[in-house]
């Protein structure tokens, strides 16, 4: 049907701050978000991050089924009593299981991630299953490298802008090698 093709299109895979807000609170039929922390409490070692991947796994598949059509995975909120969950592996995981469920299809996949830094860190979450990346925690090295002085004669806005040019340049070389070899 017309209305299963609908779709919402981003320029770039890597966005800022204000685009991961539209995409959360977007108010256009059909599109539903919510966000799904990826946290674990790092006392309970292996088995507390294993238990922490299935209920993470089992809440993407209860909103997929509730009619939610974009999963923004993030790891905001972690403290010294909850650590996230590597977004790497919380990306693969959730896109692996709604591929085994068949529900996969039904919902894009968006990563609010501190561990995304470089052009290797976001070609790899797109390349297990993310459909945006927002590198968080980047954006706001940047803003307190500025408070700082360590980078003079720019703005904040500025270097976001740059910063989010370079890695998307990176990851479109990354994406062409992937078809050479």
């Amino acid at each position: 049907k017309p209305e299963s093709c609908r779709q919402i299109a981003i320029k770039y895979p890597v966005i800022d701050n204000d685009q991961l807000a539209k995409l959360r609170y977007v108010y256009e039929p059909g599109f539903r978000s919510i966000t799904l922390p990826m946290l674990f409490d790092p006392r309970k070692d292996g088995p507390g991050l294993e238990r922490a991947m299935e209920d993470l796994k089992q809440r993407a598949s209860a909103a997929v089924d509730a009619g939610y059509t974009i999963l923004i995975l993030s790891d905001r909120g972690a403290d010294r009593d909850l650590a996230p969950i590597p977004s790497l592996l919380a990306t693969s995981g959730i896109h692996h299981h709604l591929v085994r469920q068949g529900s996969r299809t039904r919902c894009a996949l968006v990563i609010e991630s501190g561990d995304a830094r470089e052009v290797h860190h976001c070609a790899l979450l797109l390349g297990y299953g993310a459909g945006a990346v927002n590198p968080y925690l980047a954006f706001e090295t940047l803003d307190d490298m500025i408070r700082q002085g360590m980078l003079a004669g720019i703005t904040d806005a500025q270097a976001v802008v740059n910063y989010i040019r370079a890695l998307n340049k990176g990851i479109l070389k990354v994406m062409s090698k992937m078809g050479i070899s």
